[in-house]
């Protein structure tokens, strides 16, 4: 089979909300991203063959195929198409997948996958309500099949995440502990320069602006979200602005471009379970995968698995029996933001980086995604 080659990855700095980027177009936030992928790898940008952006809440500025408004936005060529998927916060992951399987196939040798998430002026859920004034209160209720089978309460991230904790039988305290140990390590990573390398800085942003200096003292004081009683804005996801962006080819292109490969995708697999969990997939998912890789998590020298509430990535950790010492080593998205549609390549991102400072061979990413669904990708750094 042919082989799909990561050249390049980068992204912007996450923006806090509210923060120094909240008043950037989604469309020119992710141009600036597409604009430095470009100009980094002299590539002739009408030799680009096709432009795959995950975004979520694909309304307002976002909407309108923002993947083909973010490159023609970075004023590159018109004959580019873009398309922008939706796997919820797996989307630009997916894009990755996507990109990868066209290069497998043959039919193409130069894409970008990447995403976008204006989450300040998008605030999340927002396309699940857009329909209020239609009469449609959510996506699921108007559905005899889905209220047939799933009952007429939708599914919440964080009613699923509160089942998590109980299921795994973890107490608040421990959600604090592993929360302030993912600031702890985005703080450190971002003192020791670690993401210099793979932020472009954009409006006077040069580095993340999410990762806080709090204390469990503090965590304790927060309310508990939407009826929940562990869970808390401290053990969620941050919301935030950001884009990202990564160029796959072929090894035609290589040759063609005098292109150095970083990394190799060595597997691309998504599955999904009970939508009403919603957030306990990557288990099933990594243990998919890596069987369909032939491999071990023994093999897996990093994991970056999305932080989307701290009891997902512990329950992760509990049934897979992971080092924590190897996961998420530079802080997750409780510290560093989960830009929805821009996460998954945000992650890919650091991985790499990671497996290039460390020495690393193979990394495995994956996540927790709307519908009960996980991508895993597995990288091999080159």
């Amino acid at each position: 089979m042919a082989q799909a080659y990561i050249v390049d990855a980068l992204r912007s700095p996450t923006g806090r909300r509210k923060g120094g980027l909240s008043h950037i177009h989604g469309a020119d936030l992710g141009a600036h991203v597409l604009k430095a992928l470009v100009e980094r790898n002299g590539i002739p940008d009408n030799e680009y063959e096709d432009v795959i952006f995950g975004c979520v809440d694909a309304i307002g500025p976002l909407a309108g195929d923002i993947a083909r408004s973010c490159w023609l936005a970075a004023g590159l060529s018109q004959e580019v198409p873009g398309v922008t998927i939706d796997r919820q916060c797996g989307s630009s992951q997916q894009s990755v997948h996507f990109a990868a399987q066209a290069v497998m196939s043959g039919t193409m040798d130069v894409v970008v996958a990447g995403g976008v998430q204006t989450m300040t002026q998008i605030p999340i859920s927002s396309a699940m309500t857009a329909a209020e004034p239609l009469g449609f209160s959510d996506p699921f209720s108007g559905s005899e099949g889905w209220v047939a089978r799933y009952g007429s309460e939708p599914p919440t991230q964080f009613k699923s995440a509160q089942m998590i904790a109980d299921k795994w039988g973890l107490s608040r305290r421990d959600l604090e502990e592993y929360s302030f140990e993912s600031h702890r390590r985005a703080l450190q990573a971002i003192e020791e320069g670690r993401f210099d390398r793979e932020i472009v800085p954009l409006a006077g942003v040069t580095t993340d602006e999410t990762p806080r200096r709090s204390t469990l003292e503090k965590m304790a004081e927060l309310d508990y979200l939407f009826g929940c009683d562990k869970v808390t804005a401290a053990v969620s996801s941050q919301t935030c602005d950001g884009a990202s962006a990564m160029l796959i080819v072929s090894e035609a292109a290589l040759k063609r471009y005098n292109l150095t490969p970083r990394a190799r995708i060595h597997h691309i697999s998504v599955r999904a379970e009970d939508p009403i969990w919603m957030l306990t997939a990557p288990i099933p998912a990594t243990e998919y995968a890596l069987k369909k890789a032939g491999m071990s998590l023994a093999d897996i020298d990093l994991v970056e698995i999305n932080e989307a509430f701290a009891s997902v990535v512990m329950a992760w950790l509990k049934e897979t029996g992971y080092d924590h010492a190897k996961t998420n080593v530079n802080g997750g998205a409780i510290a560093l933001g989960h830009p929805l549609g821009a996460t998954g390549t945000k992650l890919m991102t650091t991985l790499l980086h990671e497996l290039e400072r460390t020495g690393g061979r193979y990394g495995l990413q994956t996540m927790c995604e709307g519908g009960g669904q996980a991508n895993v990708t597995i990288l091999e750094r080159l």
